[in-house]
């Protein structure tokens, strides 16, 4: 077993954390993660309550191991009943990312729980590590769904563990043993893993996006702020979106601006989150998105995964 600081804070048998991912990644999945000796993470989007949130708090809790739960910082700071919820529960883990974290970051602090803060630069992983976070998420540019488009993994996982004194932890293409052993062996305590977990059994991805997820490779995926612009979602704007590329994004990606006021192209991505046309609406995922070949168990991928104790052994 590979012993690091996030095996033995957590009791994991896998370096691993399963990224929050809102959407796919519901209790359920949550569940499995921690079940297969990783630590498991509920991923809640803005709209969510906080009944939902406990709902699948307790499904994630079912295995009786470790668990956490990701927020966004940004939610919170228009309406922090979300906070107030996880605050009850006292999982084991919680993210708060994408925004000013430090009063979110010092409440859970207070509260005696421990913080992880995503981080997409140099200066935003100090200042996570300034406001008190716990383990610092170097994520490039590389990862599924919402973050910087700022450094690529590997250049920012080395600049991060330089600059902070905190457990750093990597993600953003980290899809197989390889990677793994690749961000173990340059000083991260483990990785944040997201899109190699789309595909699996447990996952709340629907058969059609796990067909396209399937099908793609490395070169499918575009960033952008096509699909927050279109849904008048309040993320950031230094926070866009890696998914895989459709006609929609291509369509829109460099006219936000006519975007944003264009009530029938809204609709239009409304109606095809309804009906399931994935030309139109999106499915967030990853680099390593080519890395999926077929659907598998968490507890399968988290095997693999696992494999990277054997690949550092052979190269020591």
């Amino acid at each position: 077993m590979i012993a690091t600081w996030l095996t033995d804070t957590f009791d994991l048998t896998v370096p691993v954390v399963g990224a929050p991912m809102a959407g796919p990644g519901e209790g359920r999945l949550a569940a499995a993660v921690c079940a297969a000796g990783g630590l498991g993470m509920v991923g809640v989007a803005d709209s969510r309550s906080p009944g939902w949130i406990r709902e699948q708090a307790r499904l994630a809790a079912a295995p009786g191991r470790p668990y956490g739960v990701g927020l966004m910082a940004w939610a919170l700071q228009r309406d922090d009943a979300q906070l107030d919820a996880v605050l009850d529960l006292r999982p084991d883990l919680v993210s708060v990312s994408f925004g000013d974290v430090a009063p979110f970051v010092a409440r859970l602090r207070d509260a005696g729980l421990r913080v992880a803060v995503q981080a997409g630069t140099v200066g935003e992983a100090e200042r996570a590590a300034a406001a008190g976070a716990d383990l610092v998420v170097a994520r490039g540019a590389e990862g599924g769904g919402h973050g910087r488009d700022a450094v690529a993994t590997l250049p920012l996982l080395q600049a991060v563990l330089d600059r902070v004194d905190v457990p750093v932890v990597a993600a953003g293409g980290v899809a197989g043993p390889r990677g793994l052993a690749a961000v173990l062996a340059a000083g991260a305590v483990g990785a944040w893993v997201g899109t190699a977990l789309l595909a699996t059994h447990e996952a709340a991805t629907p058969p059609a996006a796990r067909q396209r997820l399937l099908a793609a490779d490395g070169a499918d995926t575009a960033y952008g702020r096509v699909f927050d612009v279109a849904q008048r979602l309040g993320w950031p704007p230094a926070y866009g979106g890696r998914a895989l590329r459709n006609a929609y994004f291509d369509r829109w990606h460099d006219r936000l601006d006519e975007l944003a006021t264009d009530d029938a192209a809204a609709e239009e991505l409304a109606e095809a989150r309804r009906t399931g046309d994935l030309d139109t609406a999106y499915v967030y995922a990853g680099q390593g998105v080519g890395g999926l070949t077929e659907e598998r168990s968490v507890a399968d991928v988290l095997a693999d995964l696992g494999r990277a104790e054997e690949l550092l052994r052979r190269f020591g």
